[in-house]
């Protein structure tokens, strides 16, 4: 089939990956997103510039990569995603080359938690012992580093976030930048300072009592 039936998503999908290319997440080939709608998945083709992608770039897989609709090819990384869709419940992921983010996945097993707002990736982010991209060692990786987390780091290679919505998936990886160019900006001042467990409880624990990051008006702050 040439006609996609998704038409409102397929333009969603198009939005997040120009959104990702001009925030310098991705640079020509490198990178893909994909959207999980019932046992259906979008996902994006394999040698696609997400920076200029449109929908006749986008593919529509099942669960067990059948291509149902679209011309092209799904990414090499595709079992990748289907492995994160088959375990746990989210509905977007996204693939990047961001440069901080793929610094850190090259220099240190794991990114500490260093500021409070990781704790919106689960905490830690554990950098996946390097594999061949597109192999099935690189996606079971990244599925066993993203149990209980939103993000996981690629040794070699790049960066991975997954989200309830595309939105959402990539608020994570570009959360996951910033963490990055702390975590590198503080190396170089001398090391960075890492959260205790207790301080990060703490945190948790304030966020849960101001329902942080939710606005509230004045009589509901008071």
């Amino acid at each position: 089939m040439t006609e996609l039936t998704y038409p409102t998503d397929l333009d969603e999908l198009v939005t997040v990956c120009h959104r990702l290319a001009e925030s310098g997440l991705v640079i020509g080939t490198a990178g893909n997103v994909s959207r999980r709608i019932g046992d259906h998945v979008l996902i994006t083709a394999t040698g696609a510039v997400l920076a200029d992608i449109s929908t006749a770039d986008i593919t529509v897989v099942d669960l067990d990569g059948r291509v149902l609709e679209g011309t092209l090819a799904p990414t090499s990384e595709l079992e990748l995603h289907l492995g994160v869709y088959r375990r746990f419940d989210a509905r977007a992921v996204v693939h990047t080359h961001a440069p901080r983010s793929t610094a850190v996945a090259c220099a240190v097993e794991k990114l500490p938690v260093i500021h409070y707002q990781q704790l919106l990736l689960g905490g830690a982010t554990p950098v996946v012992p390097f594999a061949a991209f597109g192999t099935q060692e690189l996606a079971d990786g990244v599925v066993e580093a993203l149990t209980g987390r939103q993000a996981a780091l690629l040794a070699g290679h790049g960066a991975v976030t997954i989200g309830q919505t595309l939105h959402q998936a990539v608020e994570n990886s570009l959360l996951l930048e910033w963490a990055c160019g702390v975590f590198i900006d503080s190396a170089a001042l001398g090391g960075a300072w890492v959260l205790t467990t207790d301080e990060q409880a703490a945190v948790i624990e304030a966020a849960t009592r101001r329902s942080y990051g939710t606005t509230k008006t004045i009589e509901q702050e008071q």
